[in-house]
C-alpha cells in the first residue's frame, strides 16, 4: 500500500496497476496494518482510498485463490480450520477499515471487482468516476463471497439488489450505482474524482477530530443495536464528549 499524508488527509493507494490492483496475500495484510496505523496517527483526520492505473481493485489475486486448497494439509477437519483461519485473517484486514476511527472515503474508478466490493463496503463513503463498475464476482469462481460483501452490502443497498448482484455476478455501472445508493456521487474521470473526493475530505478534516470519530462510532453502533439502545448510548457518549 502507498500512503501519503497532507493537510490531515491520508491518501492510501493500491499500487499494482499492472494487475488491476488485484491483491496478493501480503497486500491484504499490509492494508490492515496501514489502517491500524492511520487509526493511531493523530495527524490524520480522514482517509482517501484509491487505486492506480485503469482500475480501483480487482480483489483477490487469482494466484492466492489457486493456492489455497493446495496449501491446506492434514485431515479434512484440519484443512477446514486452515482455510477458515485464512478467511478470518483477510476479513480482519477489511474490518480494520471499518474500525479506523477516521472516516474513509473510497474513490473508485474502473473496475471494483470481487474483493474490491468487500473493501468499499467497509468504507464510510463511496464516490466513483463515470467509467466505474461493481461486480460481486465470487459466484463465477465457484465460491461464496466470504470477506464482507454479504454482511455489509445489505446496509448500503436494497437487499434484493444485493441478492441479484451476488447470484448473477453481473456488473453494476456508475449510473445504477448512484441511483441505488452504492455511491454518493460520480465524477467525469479519475482526475476529477480525486479532486472532488479530496475537497470533501478537506471539509471533514477541518472539523473536530473527536466529534468526527464520535459520529463514525455511533453510526456503526446503531447498525448493530435497536434505536432505543442507540439513543441511550449516544446520550452517554455525547455527555462524556461535552465534558472533555
Amino acid at each position: 500500500m502507498k500512503t501519503s499524508i497532507a493537510n490531515h488527509i491520508a491518501t492510501v493507494t493500491f499500487p499494482h496497476p499492472d494487475r488491476a490492483n488485484a491483491l496478493a496475500e501480503a497486500d491484504w495484510d499490509a492494508m490492515g496494518d496501514t489502517f491500524r496505523e492511520l487509526d493511531e496517527n493523530e495527524d490524520v483526520h480522514v482517509v482517501i482510498l484509491a487505486g492506480e492505473g485503469k482500475h480501483f481493485c480487482a480483489g483477490m489475486d487469482l494466484s492466492v485463490l489457486g493456492s489455497l486448497q493446495a496449501r491446506a494439509t492434514g485431515t479434512k477437519e484440519e484443512m477446514i480450520t486452515q482455510l477458515e483461519t485464512f478467511i478470518l485473517r483477510i476479513q480482519a484486514s477489511i474490518t480494520a477499515i471499518e474500525q479506523c476511527r477516521k472516516p474513509v472515503l473510497a474513490a473508485i474508478h474502473g473496475g471494483c471487482i470481487g474483493g474490491g466490493v468487500d473493501i468499499v463496503s467497509a468504507c464510510d463513503m463511496r464516490y466513483c468516476s463515470d467509467d466505474a463498475y461493481f461486480t460481486v464476482k465470487e459466484v463465477d469462481f465457484g465460491i461464496v463471497a466470504d470477506i464482507g460483501t454479504l454482511q455489509r452490502l445489505p446496509y448500503i443497498l436494497q437487499p434484493g439488489l444485493v441478492s441479484e448482484l451476488a447470484f448473477t455476478g453481473r456488473k453494476m455501472f456508475a449510473p445504477e450505482a448512484i441511483s441505488a445508493g452504492m455511491v454518493n456521487r460520480s465524477f467525469s474521470n479519475r482526475d476529477a474524482l480525486m479532486a472532488g473526493v479530496t475537497e470533501i475530505a478537506a471539509s471533514i478534516a477541518s472539523k473536530s477530530p473527536r466529534v468526527i470519530a464520535g459520529i463514525k462510532h455511533n453510526l456503526l453502533y446503531q447498525r448493530e443495536h435497536a434505536t432505543a439502545n442507540s439513543l441511550e448510548y449516544v446520550a452517554g457518549y455525547s455527555a462524556k464528549l461535552l465534558l472533555g
